[in-house]
């Protein structure tokens, strides 16, 4: 599928490099427009139905996140493009699907609109499913440790767990248990249960997902009500277990 893009860079040659990259090795992106400032790029945003914005962080008046603020609820996906690595994690947390370095390596370019259009693709052909989790129901137990023995619990009765630093909140359809765990340690001991990382705080069960929105990041509502943001690294490996 094509994807509909502009590009957001305050450097006229920093533009004209990744604008001629796109044409001769990313066929499938359509730049619908350029951007030196935040202002403009806001026209163009509001103005057309975007899929992804490459974005430079730094630039006049504002930088990507004022921008990004400004923009609200998306449903575009975000490559940053920058010489700086210490925004790395500011633009996580701003749910950048990508994360370029100046200068520009063709490879990771292509990495990066390769898994755009892959999320592209799967968020347009669940649109108007009848979703259901590929993996069926799976039952079974595990023991979580209590002070004076352990607690068996149903898998299919964990709705979510939630990173608390070296602990783990384990939510189920009637109680929450915080073990002595990470999170990490329930995601193997989960593995192949249906269980899907979504974000580095959450595990979630698949097939307690009622819902999945489209927009900043994505997110998934559970059947409890719980709405839980989706990483845009996970977004990906989550969409792979609905058909």
């Amino acid at each position: 599928m094509n994807l509909r893009a502009i590009l957001v860079e305050d450097e006229e040659n920093s533009r004209e490099i990744l604008r001629n990259y796109l044409s001769k090795y990313c066929p499938k992106v359509q730049l619908l427009g350029e951007a030196s400032n935040v202002e403009e790029a806001l026209v163009l945003i509001r103005n057309n139905d975007l899929d992804l914005v490459f974005l430079d962080v730094e630039m006049p008046y504002g930088n990507a996140f004022d921008l990004l603020d400004k923009v609200g609820d998306r449903q575009f996906e975000t490559v940053f493009v920058t010489a700086y690595n210490h925004y790395a994690i500011d633009a996580l947390n701003a749910h950048a699907s990508y994360y370029l370095l100046k200068p520009i390596s063709i490879d990771k370019l292509i990495e990066a609109v390769d898994y755009v259009s892959e999320i592209k693709e799967k968020e347009n052909s669940l649109q108007n499913a009848v979703l259901k989790p590929v993996q069926a129901q799976v039952t079974g137990k595990i023991t979580i440790p209590l002070q004076n023995g352990f607690e068996v619990l149903q898998i299919e009765d964990i709705l979510y767990c939630q990173a608390d630093d070296n602990y783990t909140n384990i939510f189920l359809k009637d109680k929450k248990r915080l073990v002595s765990k990470t999170l990490k340690y329930f995601e193997d001991t989960l593995n192949g249960s249906g269980f899907a990382r979504v974000h580095k705080s959450y595990l979630v069960n698949v097939n307690a997902i009622t819902e999945y929105k489209k927009g900043k990041g994505g997110s998934v509502v559970l059947s409890n009500g719980k709405q839980i943001m989706v990483s845009p690294s996970k977004k990906k490996e989550l969409l792979a277990y609905f058909s």
